[in-house]
């Protein structure tokens, strides 16, 4: 898991982040399973040290109910990625990889969006993937990601799950959320998740 772990330098809690740092402030974790796929994010959002919010919805549907995404970071430049992630489905519908790698030469060579600060996971029945500014895109060798200043947490809670227990997916997410705001101050236990439909 060497790929997705040095990916969280930028979001670990152990990091040199400075106080308030938006990454800081949401655990989101995508994982599939016997080909169910599930995306869980808690509700916490907040500014500096101060917790402005308790039920934010972090993850949702795209495409139809046909693509998972989740972010970690500033909810303005979230939204703005997600719509630049719907455009580059538009052009390649059928191809995730594809339109995530494209989302990330934008994000990261356009002057405006490489301002932006956020992580996103983004996970259809094939493949998972986080994306980042910096031109990233990891496929992880397990089908689980996770963002966010608990991501580190929620990542070893997930594959001690997946390894140890017969959970399905969604169970999965949910609990390695649980067990995250369990330890992250800056992750709650208001948490959303969300299931693809069956193929």
């Amino acid at each position: 898991m060497a790929q997705p772990n040095s990916f969280f330098e930028h979001s670990s809690p152990a990091s040199s982040l400075e106080p308030g740092s938006p990454v800081r402030a949401t655990t989101v974790i995508a994982i599939a399973r016997d080909g169910r796929v599930a995306m869980a994010g808690d509700g916490q959002v907040t500014m500096g040290e101060t917790v402005v919010k308790g039920a934010a919805r972090k993850v949702r549907l795209l495409r139809d109910g046909n693509i998972l995404a989740g972010f970690a970071g500033a909810v303005a430049d979230a939204f703005t990625l997600f719509s630049k992630l719907e455009g580059k489905l538009e052009r390649w519908p059928s191809n995730l990889p594809r339109a995530c790698v494209e989302l990330a030469k934008e994000w990261r060579t356009d002057r405006y969006l490489r301002r932006l600060e956020a992580l996103l996971a983004v996970a259809d029945r094939n493949h998972l993937f986080l994306v980042g500014g910096d031109g990233n895109v990891i496929e992880p060798d397990r089908p689980i990601v996770a963002i966010g200043s608990g991501g580190a947490y929620a990542l070893a809670a997930a594959n001690a799950l997946y390894e140890h227990t017969g959970m399905d997916a969604p169970t999965i997410a949910l609990r390695a959320l649980e067990i995250a705001a369990g330890i992250c101050v800056f992750t709650n236990r208001e948490i959303t998740v969300l299931e693809l439909e069956p193929a």
